[in-house]
């Protein structure tokens, strides 16, 4: 396994965000990488490198270029405002929802964070451009060492990406890690990719980018939105649109199911993989369906992420893994280094 760490990424360290009304600890923080990278190092699976810069360019396949504008430039339209913003978060308080309009983009700075955003629990601050940024750069550059030869390749970096869509952030993510490496397997000479998230949480952003194209299969295994973030997105009749129709694949799970559930699920979308015979496949490795995690409500315990690992495996494809969500820190090295050397063993 050929791990691309971004060394970069605690410059993205949020002071607080709103959870469900409250005023919180930020739950995606810094130590859930160093949680990884040190259960990396103490089982030595595979090199751990650093990534090449890759060209702005290389973003625009997945993001609009008004997005990625705001995002380079937000901290220091946020700090000029006022200097005493330096010490403190930027959040969005406005968004334009139903019939207001996304098309003219506002000069006031909190109405065009809102603009770009989807929630109020994700803090921008200074170092985010950085630490998003290169961690696009692992996973542009993961895509690449597959097309290259490796079997597989993990992607250490934070914050995560699923929530992001082509112009807005949310749910702690800024740029689609997931997106951008299945949009670069395809402009490397892959015919067809599959992306599969097993994050606790729908891969909203992931579903948005790629829901009219029938190139890219894009199958998510989750809470059910009705009772659990993203809230309005992920539901089962969600199949995609036009020539995307039939390349989605939601399995939503109620709160509380069990772990046979949940592998049930998994089996479900592995077949649909099988037949769907993409060249390369992208994982959106979240481990917050761990029984002990905070913010999850299913059951999945430690030594049920080695037979994540093993069973992606068999579908013997080069594989892409992308370092979500999962927010147990104490647990959170073991869980997400068991599906990796579930995967390097198993064949």
């Amino acid at each position: 396994m050929l791990t691309f760490y971004n060394e970069l990424h605690a410059q993205h360290r949020g002071r607080h965000e709103f959870f469900r009304g409250e005023q919180v600890p930020c739950f995606e923080k810094p130590e859930r990488v160093d949680s990884v990278l040190g259960e990396l190092g103490r089982r030595g699976l595979g090199r751990i490198v650093t990534p090449h810069g890759v060209p702005l360019m290389s973003l625009e396949r997945v993001h609009t270029p008004r997005y990625l504008h705001f995002l380079r430039s937000a901290w220091n339209d946020w700090v000029a405002l006022d200097p005493a913003n330096a010490k403190k978060d930027a959040f969005p308080s406005v968004w334009p929802v139903r019939t207001l309009r996304s098309d003219i983009e506002p000069d006031n700075f909190a109405a065009k964070m809102g603009l770009y955003s989807m929630d109020s629990g994700t803090p921008l601050t200074a170092g985010t451009w950085t630490a998003a940024k290169t961690g696009a750069d692992c996973a542009v550059n993961a895509a690449h060492a597959l097309r290259l030869g490796e079997r597989g390749t993990f992607v250490l970096s934070r914050p995560p990406g699923h929530h992001a869509g082509a112009d807005f952030f949310g749910g702690y993510c800024f740029l689609n890690n997931a997106a951008l490496a299945a949009q670069h397997l395809l402009d490397d000479g892959a015919r067809k990719v599959a992306i599969i998230d097993i994050d606790y949480h729908h891969g909203n952003g992931t579903q948005s980018i790629f829901y009219h194209r029938d190139d890219v299969l894009f199958i998510s295994i989750h809470a059910d939105p009705r009772s659990e973030y993203p809230f309005y997105l992920g539901h089962a009749d969600e199949r995609g649109e036009g020539a995307g129709l039939g390349y989605n694949l939601n399995v939503p799970l109620a709160a509380g199911s069990s772990t046979q559930a949940w592998f049930s699920a998994l089996e479900t979308a592995c077949i649909r993989i099988g037949s769907f015979a993409p060249d390369a496949l992208v994982v959106s490795l979240g481990v917050d369906t761990f029984g002990g995690d905070p913010l999850s409500k299913f059951s999945l315990q430690s030594a049920d992420y080695l037979k994540i690992g093993e069973r992606l495996a068999w579908l013997n494809l080069p594989t892409a893994f992308i370092f979500e969500g999962g927010y147990a820190v104490k647990e959170l090295g073991v869980n997400v280094v068991n599906v990796l050397e579930g995967y390097e063993t198993a064949l």
